[in-house]
């Protein structure tokens, strides 16, 4: 922000008057134009001698003296520096993003796939969490933390979109993902922790870490589980078997989302479960948790302005009294 934008005023309304020296000003100028006074000399060696330089300077003096005016009535409005400091103080959230790698997550009902686009909705959810901490978890048949709690958006950012299906041992193991959050968040303050846990099928390894067992885990430390199902239900081509590079065989296959035990998590840690058959639908979810998880934010003030109203009295004196002091020596007229 300039320095201008900084500058208010005390009596804003007398403002308009400073217009008025510089009017009254143009109307003489215009009035003096049409009324010119011819005078006869016998010779115009009488004259042939005084300074054209004074001659030429002497018009400016009514400037000197509307510029002294204008300055004095913008003084009279009290201008001011406003140096007001804000202080934001904020309550921030806990969030741990946990998301399935299965390779189920690149069928294609979504477009490019699953993954793609839950990624993309979930940095798009970061970038509006300002003053929380996030960090994300990746699973599959293990899990491991991708990045541990932190304020750095951009890193958060950096790691979701780096998620690769691939990365470890295939499969989904719901229970040990979730657990793998719940370590991040047991130890936290915050007085809001919560887990966002994303997935497209069912729990189908990690058989000593059962889902349930986990979701009572994260009520006993008052950790909030978000669980969103993802997939549209319908046929659609789902990687069957990876040929290398990275590149997978398709074959048309009809997912499945195990409803009953994500609303069972969500429900034994005072969340909500989510179903996501589309882009649209998994955005609005992310959207809905967005406004249901707000932070606390407390602004504070302090206000502080620094009056400068001297600086433009002190200014139009001294135009004013450079103005009579020219007038009435260098430049003043022959009576």
């Amino acid at each position: 922000m300039g320095w201008w934008n900084q500058f208010t005023f005390v009596y804003p309304w007398l403002l308009p008057f400073a217009a008025v020296p510089v009017l009254l000003y143009l109307w003489n100028q215009k009035r003096g134009g049409e009324r010119l006074v011819s005078l006869r000399l016998p010779s115009t060696r009488s004259v042939d001698g005084l300074s054209s330089w004074r001659s030429t300077l002497r018009p400016f003096l009514p400037l000197l003296r509307v510029a002294a005016l204008v300055l004095m009535i913008v003084a009279l409005a009290r201008p001011r520096l406003d140096l007001s400091e804000e202080s934001v103080t904020a309550e921030g959230i806990d969030i741990v993003l946990t998301m399935d790698l299965s390779t189920s997550m690149g069928a294609q009902d979504f477009d490019p796939n699953r993954l793609e686009v839950a990624k993309q909705v979930a940095r798009d959810f970061v970038s509006r969490r300002e003053y929380d901490r996030i960090g994300l978890v990746a699973y599959a048949g293990e899990a491991y933390t991708k990045a541990p709690l932190t304020v750095d958006k951009e890193i958060i950012d950096r790691f979701i979109s780096e998620l690769e299906m691939g990365e470890i041992t295939d499969g989904t193991a719901i229970g040990l993902g979730l657990e793998t959050a719940i370590n991040r968040l047991k130890d936290s303050e915050a007085a809001s922790k919560i887990i966002i846990l994303l997935t497209d099928g069912e729990n189908n390894a990690g058989d000593r870490h059962k889902p349930e067992v986990a979701a009572e885990i994260a009520r006993q430390f008052g950790i909030r589980v978000y669980t969103i199902g993802v997939g549209s239900g319908e046929e659609t081509l789902m990687p069957s078997a990876p040929i290398g590079g990275g590149r997978y065989r398709f074959k048309p296959t009809r997912g499945t989302v195990d409803d009953e035990l994500l609303a069972y998590i969500a429900e034994e840690t005072n969340g909500r479960y989510f179903r996501a058959r589309d882009t649209e639908e998994l955005e609005s979810i992310y959207a809905y948790i967005d406004e249901l998880e707000k932070t606390e934010i407390e602004t504070t003030v302090f206000r502080r302005y620094e009056e400068q109203f001297a600086r433009f009295l002190w200014l139009g004196f001294g135009l004013l009294l450079l103005e009579t002091l020219l007038r009435y020596t260098v430049l003043r007229t022959i009576p």
